[in-house]
């Protein structure tokens, strides 16, 4: 389910001419028709144009005229409407990055950038981009320790981490534990748990890069407290426990805990993946920050834009000298985090629900009245759509197995790369021939701009 629809875009317009001359070849202008296309700095005194570059850049408006004089040169559009087409081409920001609306039913979903931030942290990011006292305090008018408000917040959040630190993301985590504590030295970690983490990027590999040596234990799907026990030498930085996140392995499976592992005189260091700070009664078997350091790990390492729902950083949670070590490491410097970073991660902990926990938490009844409600005003529109029910998952490498009860529109499947690449894009997934628009991670507050975004690709 979570990967990217593929369907040749079918419906809407067609060629690369304006609304109404799709697919017609473009006239030839006159000498006439040419002489009166406008100047560059004439078209640039259009109010609009004019506001834009205050917004985009006067490269980007210059483009745009340029882009639109040359289509009045081919004919394609008249001398008269070049401010107008320059308009039209503008691009919607600065930015290349376009928001789009997660219809895929995965709520954490890699290629979309996992977790979508709370209105709450969006503010925060936005007051973060200027001058902040991210490392100053304002009382003493002397230098402060980076980030003191987010860490706080973020052991108030797990009150078994006697101390924190966040770095870029939760690889980074991982490495900055294995290069502080283990380079030279060996880690012991179970077979089944060397796991893959995406994108080819593979856990003993990213742990050999280091400089620490790994001793594996126990059988793809059996490990034993015994098994560590017995590996465990001068030699030893620490036992790594990793979640294996985004797979699940059943039936003769036996996993040693981390309250079995504590007492065998190393650290326990314990990667729990997905970001999940305290249990959560749907998810029961995601394995979460509070418990494991309640249990006895010296370390716990997390992704913020998982379950967290935050940004993107790696979350270290633990006893103070252990985490000392790793934030005084010289690596440390190079894997910090930026001001808007804990901005907005300090408004995720502090602030109120996100948009992660909303979706997790939905009713499915409400789900399915609200495909219905879309699907009866679009289909008075002509629309060939019905409300069906849906299976969505956590994604982003959480809740492996886990499938969460949910409602979708079910269109015709040609329609996928139409609302892909519509003004308001849209990614859903492919299913039975249909595509389909799971609601579970659409916030109800967008059910307008996806019943636009659905008339836009079928022409309505």
């Amino acid at each position: 389910m979570d990967q990217w629809v593929t369907t040749e875009r079918s419906g809407g317009r067609t060629g690369d001419g304006a609304p109404g001359e799709a697919g017609n070849a473009p006239r030839e202008p006159g000498p006439d028709a040419r002489r009166r296309i406008p100047r560059t700095d004439a078209v640039l005194r259009d109010p609009r144009l004019r506001e834009a570059a205050r917004r985009l850049g006067a490269d980007a408006v210059k483009s745009a005229v340029h882009r639109a004089q040359e289509r009045a040169r081919d004919g394609a559009v008249e001398p008269e409407a070049v401010a107008d087409t320059a308009v039209a081409l503008l691009p919607r920001s600065a930015s290349g990055l376009r928001p789009v609306i997660n219809a895929t039913g995965v709520l954490l979903h890699t290629n979309l950038g996992r977790a979508s931030l709370s209105a709450a942290a969006r503010r925060a990011v936005q007051e973060a981009a200027g001058p902040t006292d991210v490392e100053l305090d304002l009382h003493t008018g002397v230098r402060a320790r980076r980030g003191r408000t987010a860490l706080a917040a973020l052991r108030e959040r797990v009150p078994s981490a006697a101390a924190a630190h966040v770095v870029n993301n939760g690889a980074a985590a991982l490495v900055l534990a294995a290069t502080a504590l283990a380079a030279g030295r060996e880690i012991v970690v179970s077979r089944g748990e060397m796991v893959e983490i995406g994108d080819g990027f593979r856990l003993p590999d990213l742990l050999v890069s280091t400089g620490a040596r790994l001793r594996e234990v126990g059988t793809t799907n059996r490990t034993t407290a015994a098994d560590y026990a017995g590996a465990i030498g001068p030699d030893t930085a620490f036992v790594l426990k990793v979640h294996p996140s985004n797979f699940r392995i059943t039936g003769f499976t036996r996993a040693a805990e981390v309250g079995e592992l504590a007492p065998l005189g190393v650290p326990v260091v314990v990667d729990i993946g997905s970001g999940l700070l305290a249990p959560h009664p749907l998810l029961p078997e995601e394995p979460d920050a509070e418990s494991r350091l309640r249990a006895g790990a010296a370390l716990v390492t997390a992704s913020g834009d998982k379950l967290l729902g935050g940004p993107q950083c790696g979350l270290l949670l633990g006893r103070e000298e252990t985490v000392r070590t790793l934030s005084r490491h010289p690596l440390a410097r190079a894997l910090r985090v930026d001001k808007l970073t804990l901005a907005a991660l300090e408004a995720t902990l502090t602030g109120p629900g996100t948009p992660t926990g909303e979706a997790l938490a939905a009713d499915p009844a409400s789900l399915l009245r609200r495909a219905e409600r879309l699907a009866a005003l679009l289909g008075a529109d002509g629309i060939d759509v019905r409300a069906v029910g849906s299976s969505a998952t956590v994604g982003g490498g959480g809740a492996p197995g886990v499938t969460l009860p949910s409602a979708a529109l079910s269109l015709p499947e040609r329609w996928a790369a139409a609302l892909r690449t519509g003004p308001v894009p849209v990614v859903g997934r492919l299913e039975a021939g249909r595509c389909l628009l799971d609601l579970r991670a659409v916030p109800e507050r967008d059910d307008e701009r996806l019943a636009g975004a659905v008339r836009s690709a079928a022409g309505r």
